[in-house]
C-alpha cells in the first residue's frame, strides 16, 4: 500500500493524479499544511465500512429516480382469504 499526500493546491491543480494514487492507497490531503482529507478508491471504502448498506440510503443515491425496475406479479401465491 503506497500512501500519497498531496495540498489542497496540488489536488486542485491535478485530480487525475490523485484519482490514480487513490488505486494503490489512501491519498493524504492537507490543508495550511495539516491533514484534512483522504481520498480512498470505492473498493477500499466498502472493505473498511463492511459494504453494509442501507436500503434507504441506496434509494436517496443520486439518478435512482432513473432506474427503471419491473417486478411481475406473484398471483400463484396469493388465494382467497378464508373469513368463516
Amino acid at each position: 500500500m503506497t500512501i500519497t499526500t498531496l495540498s489542497s493546491r496540488e489536488l486542485n491543480q491535478d485530480v487525475t493524479r490523485a484519482k490514480k494514487a487513490a488505486k494503490s492507497g489512501p491519498v493524504f490531503i492537507t490543508d495550511r499544511g495539516k491533514l484534512a482529507h483522504v481520498l480512498l478508491s470505492i473498493e477500499e471504502y466498502q472493505r473498511l465500512t463492511g459494504s453494509h448498506r442501507k436500503i434507504a440510503d441506496l434509494l436517496a443515491m443520486p439518478g435512482v429516480e432513473d432506474i427503471e425496475l419491473e417486478i411481475p406479479p406473484l398471483r400463484s401465491l396469493a388465494r382467497p382469504a378464508d373469513l368463516s
